[in-house]
């Protein structure tokens, strides 16, 4: 029986656009439904009563709905739900380079770069808390690039991010720097490595849709969907 999917996003939140990439890597179909999740709305609290997004919502005839809250959760059930393509390598030792990547991404990256330079950038304009301060996005950049250099070393020596294949590793990166590119503050020059893996993402049918996002008050940087930037 065919499965209906609706998943409930914010399109510049770097969880999300995980979610959209491994169901588009997949070529899973799914209904878009764009979420202004600070405003907490009542159809998404009642999905999920943290509030947060991603949520994606699984409808199969004669079943009960299945509702996945949060990022880690929808993409381990749609690697056991649709095993092909793999977006975990089969080597155990890729495999945990792949989660040891995950978890830097997810709470370390997060707290030292990207989550100074989106809250300045997006969360102070969409809660109306005034204009970006100056120090935190400092702050940010310069651990982003620290960031950076780690990331584009290992791709001196790999050809993707947790060695031979394509993982969720290559997706949560490229969802970060992704929403970071769409506000022109990645320094792709100085990374080059790193610049021609993005080069290969950017260019994969999955990621196309990423390209397209627009948020009203919130324009792109002139060369964020340009595949040869």
């Amino acid at each position: 029986m065919s499965v209906e999917r609706t998943l409930h996003h914010f399109p510049l939140d770097p969880t999300s656009r995980q979610v959209r990439l491994a169901l588009g890597e997949k070529r899973l179909a799914f209904t878009d439904v764009q979420v202004r999740y600070w405003e907490r709305p009542r159809e998404l609290t009642k999905l999920n009563p943290s509030g947060m997004i991603p949520v994606l919502v699984e409808r199969e005839e004669g079943k009960a709905p299945l509702v996945l809250c949060e990022g880690r959760a929808i993409l381990g059930h749609l690697e056991d739900a649709h095993p092909d393509p793999a977006l975990m390598a089969d080597d155990p030792v890729e495999r945990a380079e792949a989660r040891r990547l995950l978890t830097w991404l997810d709470r370390k990256f997060e707290f030292e770069a990207s989550g100074y330079i989106l809250h300045e950038k997006i969360e102070k304009r969409l809660l109306s808390l005034g204009p970006p301060d100056l120090g935190n996005l400092r702050l940010g950049r310069d651990g982003l690039k620290r960031h950076l250099f780690v990331f584009d070393e290992l791709l001196q020596g790999r050809e993707w991010l947790a060695g031979k294949r394509l993982s969720l590793a290559d997706f949560a990166a490229a969802a970060h720097l992704s929403v970071i590119d769409y506000f022109g503050d990645m320094p792709w020059r100085e990374f080059p490595a790193l610049k021609t893996w993005y080069m290969k993402l950017k260019s994969r049918p999955a990621f196309r849709p990423l390209l397209t996002d627009r948020w009203p008050g919130l324009a792109p940087a002139g060369h964020y969907d340009d595949l040869d930037f």
